[in-house]
Order: C-alpha cells, then sequence, then structure tokens
C-alpha cells in the first residue's frame, strides 16, 4: 500500500496517478488521553485500521496525484535518526571537497556513529525546501528512508526488517561548516519525506534500490542501496542498541556520492526504485517571508 498524507492532513491512498481519499478510516483510531505515547498514532495502530481503509476506498473521492498538495506521510517521528557518510564513494568526495569538509577529517560512520536531527525538520514534497537566510553552502543529499512500524529496542540485525513499517523517499538538506551535524541539517524544512510512504510488503529487497537525484534536470547522484556501508538491518540495530524505538521513527540511511549546493528556484527531483519520484522546489527563507 502507498499512503499518503495531502492538502489539509488528509489521508490518502496513491492508487495508479490517483489519491483516493481514506480519511474517513481515521474515525476508527483509538482514542488518545494525555499523556500520550511517543510515536505515529496512525502507524502505531495501522494494522487494526486496514479494514477501514479498504472500505473507505471504495467510497472515497479520488485526485489527480498531481493536483494535491503532499504532506509528509509520517506526521508524528519522535526521532530522526540519520547515518553520515555511509556510502564509500560518498566518502571519499568528502574528504576531497574542501566545500564539503571545511577542513576537518572526514571519518567513517564506525567513528561517527548515529545522530538525531529535530522533528520540527520534517516536510513533504509538496511543502518545500526553505533556505535560511546563511552566506553559506546549503547541499542536497538523497537517501533511501525506512519508518519504524513497532516498539522496538536491541533488535537483532537478523530481525531488524520485521519493525519496519514502511519506506519513501528523503532529502537530508545540509548547511555546510563547522557546526554538528545535529544543527547543520535540522533547519525547518531539512527533512524532506515522501512522495507517499510504500509498507514494507511491497518492498522486496531494500537492500537492492536504485536512487538518483537531479537539479533542473541535471543528474546529480546515482547509486544502489547495495552500497551502503552499514545496510538497513544493521543501521536499525545500530539504532536500537541506544534509543528505543517508536513507530513512525525515522531513520535516514545515508546519501551516496554526488551531493551538490541547491539555490532559490532550483527544483530537486528524486527517485528510488518502487518508492516513486518526488519532486521538491527550492525557495528562500528571505522570498517566503514576502510571500
Amino acid at each position: 500500500m502507498r499512503i499518503c498524507r495531502f492538502n489539509e492532513d488528509r489521508l490518502g491512498v496513491v492508487a495508479g496517478d490517483d489519491v483516493v481519499d481514506v480519511s474517513a478510516a481515521l474515525a476508527a483510531l483509538p482514542q488518545l488521553s494525555w499523556p500520550l505515547v511517543p510515536g505515529d498514532h496512525l502507524i502505531r495502530n495501522f494494522a487494526g485500521l486496514r479494514g477501514a481503509i479498504a472500505q473507505a476506498m471504495t467510497t472515497g473521492p479520488r485526485y489527480p496525484l498531481s493536483s494535491v498538495r503532499l504532506l509528509s506521510p509520517v506526521a508524528n517521528a519522535s526521532k530522526v535518526i540519520a547515518a553520515p557518510v555511509n556510502y564509500a564513494l560518498h566518502l571519499a568526495e568528502a574528504r576531497a571537497d574542501a566545500g564539503v569538509n571545511f577542513g576537518s577529517d572526514i571519518k567513517t560512520i564506525d567513528h561517527y556513529g548515529l545522530f538525531l536531527k529535530s522533528s520540527t525538520s520534517v516536510v513533504g514534497a509538496g511543502e518545500g525546501i526553505v533556505l535560511p537566510d546563511l552566506e553559506r553552502r546549503i547541499d542536497h543529499e538523497v537517501e533511501v528512508v525506512a519508518v519504524i512500524g513497532k516498539e522496538c529496542w536491541q533488535v537483532s540485525e537478523r530481525d531488524a526488517l520485521d519493525y519496519v513499517f514502511g519506506y519513501c523517499i528523503g532529502l537530508d538538506m545540509s548547511v555546510r561548516g563547522t557546526e554538528d551535524r545535529s544543527w547543520r541539517k535540522s533547519y525547518d524544512s531539512f527533512t524532506v519525506l515522501g512522495p507517499y510512504l510504500v509498507t514494507a510488503d511491497e518492498v522486496a529487497d531494500p537492500g537492492n534500490l536504485d536512487l538518483s537525484l537531479a537539479v533542473n534536470g541535471t543528474q546529480r547522484q546515482s547509486s544502489n542501496t547495495r552500497a551502503l556501508i552499514f545496510s538497513i538491518p544493521k543501521l536499525i540495530a545500530y539504532a536500537s542498541a541506544g534509543y528505543r524505538l517508536y513507530p513512525g521513527d525515522v531513520i535516514m540511511t545515508g546519501t551516496p556520492e554526488g551531493v551538490g549546493p541547491v539555490v532559490d528556484g532550483d527544483l530537486v527531483t528524486s527517485s528510488v526504485t518502487g518508492l516513486g519520484t518526488m519532486q521538491v522546489r527550492v525557495v528562500s527563507s528571505r522570498k517566503r517571508s514576502a510571500a
């Protein structure tokens, strides 16, 4: 199933080139009470909603996918977990490019471990990337994203994929500089997820997905998740050794070589095998404020 959140927080299922509005199924969600359990309420209870979603598919209005404003398919991630330099060729380019490394000795993921991004940085394809008012290079980084479906802790690598709800495309936007990654990559709109969330049963092998990114039609990044240094199961096991993972937690798996800057007006197009194609417009914060 391909799940999206669109327009004014409507729940949709993508069917071909259309979106079916299945928001009526949300009435079957359990009532919330304080204190709220961490994580995404929809993803936590999705198994119990399948019947209601199937019913809503028969009666819900349809819209062309191209006509709706896509929000992040994950509404309430308790954590956005990211993997630094997790492709060998990206490690090599980071070491070679002073615009990326700022004179620092770039090490491997084994050295850095994982890092957290602010959950407020999460947006959808239709919301766009807003560049902060900085005299800095700001780069695109396309990634495959795994979204956790069940609460877990200290999961083995062998069992890790059993805890994945689904996958989507991610953009990990990065201000280049000497500050910690969790600061430079956490500006609002710097974690773009979409275009929709594909449930894990539709992804036969997350370890063999082609991913690519183009800016204004010119390809910059192209690789396959076979080239990951830490595989997706290893990342989940590694993350869960330290963090308790909750439904809706986002795991950004790392970006391949070809990262580069974006500027106001750019159109970033990302594609991943089986996960769709996501187009995101870049706008400056000055222009957004003026509008």
